[in-house]
């Protein structure tokens, strides 16, 4: 099953108000990024990484070509840079996503993005619940507030003036 990194923008931190913006990267081989290096990087915005990417195959293929090799061992060993290239490119998309200030949220393991997504969603909301201001929030890890106990909340209730609480007079009180 594919492994999917999600990251979120710094800045703005992770809310539920920047869900949108939150980044999937599966990890792994990527087969576009091998046959159009390039275009991939390009593609997704790799700017940076395009720049080394150029720099690094114009040197090596100068390098080789000052060495005496052929035109089919220079066409091998950029087959073997564009292999590296598809096993890497998910690792220049979190470098780069690192370098713009993201942060790693979390790692999910799922068949697609889509079932990532779902999984990162219902996991992180369940950690959220309470932070951004949910009104249904409640927190289950102790026990209810009762009356009988001293410091909770009910323990000392606020009694309005003339003795009644809600809409029924208090026991052996006037009815009129």
């Amino acid at each position: 099953m594919p492994v999917y990194t999600v990251h979120a923008p710094s800045p703005g931190g992770a809310d539920l108000r920047a869900t949108d913006k939150f980044v999937f990267v599966r990890d792994g081989f990527h087969f576009w990024a091998m046959i159009f290096g390039p275009l991939w990087l390009a593609w997704n915005r790799l700017w940076l990484a395009l720049i080394g990417w150029i720099v690094f195959l114009a040197a090596f293929d100068a390098a080789l070509h000052s060495l005496g090799l052929g035109r089919s061992s220079i066409f091998f060993a950029n087959c073997i840079v564009a292999l590296l290239m598809g096993f890497e490119a998910s690792s220049l998309r979190r470098w780069t996503l690192s370098r713009g200030r993201w942060r790693q949220l979390d790692v999910v393991v799922a068949d697609d993005e889509d079932t990532a997504e779902r999984r990162f969603f219902e996991r992180w909301s369940k950690s959220q619940r309470g932070i951004v201001n949910d009104q249904w929030a409640v927190d289950r890890g102790g026990p209810p507030p009762t009356r009988s106990v001293p410091g909770q909340p009910f323990s000392n209730p606020p009694i309005p003036a003339g003795g009644i609480i809600g809409l029924f007079p208090e026991p052996g009180g006037s009815s009129r």
